[in-house]
């Protein structure tokens, strides 16, 4: 799986945040959160929901799975001004990221591996310390093996 290089300008989130490690994973109790309110934000940029993960610095270089990280439920926003009560903002900072093509099944971690442990080592890329994030878009469906997203991993050249 090759994925496309893809410099980004910054973009405006608007969502919910919730602090987890893959054990345990969190991420339906943000979702369940999240999916009921989102009609509330008004200004969104299109229908894309946005799965992004803040790792701390040293995530993966000492990986275990009880360290912990952000994860947010948000959608792209043109603006800040009509934030709904009990959400939250996330300024997503532009920059280089690889971008995968992924469809199958959102609880199959192996892309994850493929990504981090073979495609990154052999690129002319190493990680860089920015928010990974996943879009889903309209052929997003939630644990559906035909279910299509986009996984942007941040880069930077050796």
């Amino acid at each position: 799986m090759t994925p496309r290089i893809v410099t980004i300008q910054a973009k405006k989130l608007v969502g919910n945040r919730l602090e987890m490690s893959f054990a345990p994973y969190r991420i339906a109790e943000l979702w369940q959160t999240f999916m009921p309110r989102r009609h509330e934000i008004k200004n969104h940029l299109n229908k894309d929901l946005m799965s992004l993960v803040v790792y701390p610095p040293a995530h993966f270089a000492d990986f275990k799975p009880t360290n912990t990280f952000e994860r947010w439920a948000a959608v792209e926003v043109s603006g800040f001004e009509q934030v709904p009560e009990g959400m939250e903002t996330f300024v997503l900072e532009g920059g280089l990221y690889a971008v995968f093509d992924y469809k199958g099944l959102n609880t199959d971690t192996s892309i994850f591996l493929y990504i981090l442990g073979s495609w990154l080592p052999a690129s002319e890329y190493t990680l860089d310390d920015r928010p990974h994030f996943e879009v889903l878009g309209s052929k997003y469906k939630n644990m559906d093996p035909d279910s299509e997203e986009e996984i942007w991993i941040p880069v930077k050249a050796r």
